[in-house]
């Protein structure tokens, strides 16, 4: 099935090295944990909101262990991360057969 430019599909964006993501991620405490999830949920989210339209994507989670994040997006809407400051590739989630 071909997909349309307005169809959404899954995509994983994966960041550039960000040192204070590295520093965070050093920190194996409870707390350390629950910081660094909320630096990757904010700086991811403000990646999207800078770049994308309100509400023209869902993003789905955020990857800890990589500093990227999953999101619901349009063809055109992933062209768009690709060029964005801070993304260092973004990729469409394929099915395995």
């Amino acid at each position: 099935m071909e997909s349309t430019k307005s169809e959404t599909n899954l995509y994983f964006v994966f960041m550039n090295y960000d040192p204070q993501y590295e520093h965070l991620r050093a920190d194996r405490t409870k707390r350390g944990v629950h910081v660094l999830d909320l630096y990757l949920s904010r700086k991811h989210d403000e990646l999207l909101a800078t770049n994308l339209d309100p509400g023209s994507y869902k993003k789905t989670s955020s990857l800890v262990i990589v500093d990227g994040f999953a999101v619901e997006i349009t063809e055109d809407q992933a062209t768009v991360l690709r060029s964005a400051k801070g993304v260092r590739v973004v990729e469409k989630n394929e099915e395995v057969a």
